[in-house]
């Protein structure tokens, strides 16, 4: 069964007083719908500039967003995340930010096709989603094939999607899933990213989790994967 979320209908509910607050940043932050209104103008009417637009789906405290928007100022940034707190606080911390090639939106990731046209961004990040471990919560979990044909839909041809996860059953997941859908092409998959993959871009930064993750010996693992449609 389909997530109600994936369905043109749906509206977003909640009465979490950090909606509110989120206010306060209405210059960068868009909530729940607000974003919808610019599918496949992103270029022109949001950012007013042409650039690779880059959407982070869970960008949790912010640390990659930050860094890659500072290293690529050339960029159009679009980070999102569903957690109202944590939106919040990475809202703030945006705000002092140097660079302002960027966007946030608290909203869903199963949204995104109604956030972005077909073949509009150039690049997709992932980052250590929730790998809801209990067998009963699998169905939870966003990298399934709704995700991905909606991933590959709003990717441009050769565009690319980069993943990482901490959770060896949810890269088995992954693995599987990819498997299963032939949608993507896996032109790198490593269990190991920094013992087999130093060099990879994948290896260039870590994530406020992801140190956690190698402080304790977690292997990380990670997926470069491209887009197999054909340009126009």
């Amino acid at each position: 069964m389909v997530d109600f979320s994936y369905h043109k209908d749906f509206r977003y509910t909640h009465d979490n007083p950090y909606h509110d607050k989120l206010s306060e940043f209405s210059e960068f932050v868009f909530r729940d719908e607000e974003a919808e209104k610019f599918i496949g103008h992103w270029n022109q009417e949001v950012f007013k500039r042409d650039g690779p637009l880059c959407v982070e789906v869970g960008s949790g405290y912010g640390e990659f967003m930050m860094e890659y928007c500072e290293k690529n100022p050339g960029h159009n940034f679009v980070g999102l995340d569903y957690r109202f707190k944590r939106s919040y606080g990475l809202a703030k911390k945006l705000s002092d930010h140097p660079t302002k090639n960027f966007r946030y939106l608290r909203a869903k990731g199963e949204r995104l096709n109604y956030t972005f046209a077909e073949n509009e961004i150039d690049t997709l990040f992932y980052f250590f989603p929730d790998p809801w471990p209990k067998k009963r919560h699998h169905k939870k979990r966003l990298f399934q094939e709704p995700f991905l044909k909606i991933a590959d839909s709003i990717l441009k041809a050769g565009g690319i999607f980069y993943v990482k996860t901490d959770n060896d059953d949810y890269a088995q997941w992954m693995r599987d899933v990819l498997a299963a859908t032939n949608i993507f092409e896996v032109v790198m998959e490593t269990k190991d990213l920094y013992a087999e993959r130093p060099d990879h871009f994948l290896a260039s930064f870590q994530t406020k989790f992801e140190k956690i993750f190698i402080s304790q010996e977690t292997k990380i693992k990670a997926f470069e994967l491209h887009s197999k449609k054909e340009k126009k």
